[in-house]
């Protein structure tokens, strides 16, 4: 879907989420969240472009990509930023919407846009060099976002073309990718297609289920695929829809039972009640939280090994919930589009004018 352009916003507020040792203590951290503890704290990166794609791979290693083709890289937490951008991206001033990274140095990276504009590229070297793995042939496509199950396995996604979303696939670490056969999809409703807001419109949880989220139609779906893309399952969600700027944003997923859905309508001063919705059945039918995000939403993450704690953010403000995204309560005005947490509990934070983030203990 065509690029959004949001608002601003920027205060401070304090967050903190308990630290545990590991998924059996999950329960007891999430009932000794303190949310006095920690917050955001920006990062200086030097630059005014736009992130929407956003990679956590540790407390110390962070990829973001996003406007002009930029994307930056930093092993230090924040201190520092290497510009790592790709030449021809910088040249053609891509808009880079996704970056899915295994480590410090391999990373593979979704610009957005009809047609050549959709391209994928890749680096094994710490953005020193990259490589163009695919540039989009078809002028009726436009790809949003990506995931991968492992090192090796990945898919990207279309807004629908002849009727159907279109699935890239590459079995090779985003060397190579090829257009899935589409008999396994359902057909698109009349406007639907995803939001390239946060790089995460697709989402992966384990080594073959995935998620597509959707907006724009006369309801907000989830599509769901335990096949790595080859078929897949729709549900509607309690997200409005029935615009072309409502829908579901952002999905995420701790395992492949329990999700998270957020979104609403991405117009500055626009309501979007009902701006999330929970799934404890792999996506196959949602709930609307409680008490929502008081506003859209275009990222979400959870927080790692805990029983139910999750951040949303979105241009107005950051939300948490620690009850599994059935309530969700203000935790920083901020501007933000997309937010990761890694697997060692670094949490990452990124969007518009350079702003980064990382969560933090004061």
């Amino acid at each position: 879907m065509r690029p959004l352009d949001v608002g601003i916003g920027m205060c401070a507020a304090i967050l903190a989420v308990g630290v545990l040792a590991g998924p059996a203590h999950a329960e007891e951290q999430d009932r000794a969240t303190d949310l006095r503890a920690a917050g955001w704290a920006l990062k200086e990166t030097g630059t005014t472009a736009r992130f929407r794609g956003l990679a956590a791979v540790s407390r110390t290693t962070a990829w973001v990509a996003g406007s002009k083709g930029t994307v930056l890289r930093t092993l230090d937490g924040g201190r520092s930023w290497q510009d790592v951008s790709p030449p021809g991206a910088v040249a053609d001033q891509l808009e880079l919407r996704d970056i899915e990274a295994f480590d410090a140095r391999r990373a593979v990276a979704l610009s957005i846009g009809e047609g050549e504009a959709s391209r994928v590229l890749r680096t094994e070297d710490g953005g020193a060099t990259w490589t163009e793995a695919f540039r989009n042939p078809d002028p009726r496509a436009f790809y949003d976002c990506l995931t991968f199950f492992d090192a090796r396995h990945g898919l990207a996604m279309s807004d629908p073309v002849d009727g159907k979303f279109r699935i890239l696939a590459t079995d090779d670490g985003g060397r190579h990718w090829r257009v899935l056969p589409g008999e396994g999809m359902p057909e698109a409703l009349p406007g639907e297609a995803g939001f390239a807001a946060s790089g995460q419109c697709l989402v992966s949880a384990g080594p073959r289920d995935v998620w597509l989220a959707t907006g724009g139609g006369a309801s907000a779906r989830v599509l769901h695929s335990a096949d790595r893309g080859r078929t897949w399952r729709v549900a509607e969600s309690t997200v409005p829809a029935g615009d072309p700027a409502r829908g579901v944003f952002a999905l995420a997923f701790r395992d492949r039972a329990r999700g998270l859905a957020v979104g609403g309508d991405y117009r500055a001063g626009q309501a979007s009640p009902q701006a999330a919705a929970v799934s404890s059945d792999g996506g196959r039918t949602w709930s609307g939280a409680t008490t929502p995000p008081p506003a859209y939403r275009s990222g979400a993450a959870w927080y790692p090994y805990s029983r139910g704690t999750a951040l949303a953010v979105g241009p107005t403000g950051t939300d948490v919930t620690t009850d599994g995204g059935r309530n969700w309560g203000p935790l920083d005005a901020g501007s933000f589009d997309t937010v990761d947490c890694a697997p060692d509990t670094g949490c990452w934070a990124a969007g518009e004018k350079g702003r980064v983030a990382r969560l933090e203990r004061h």
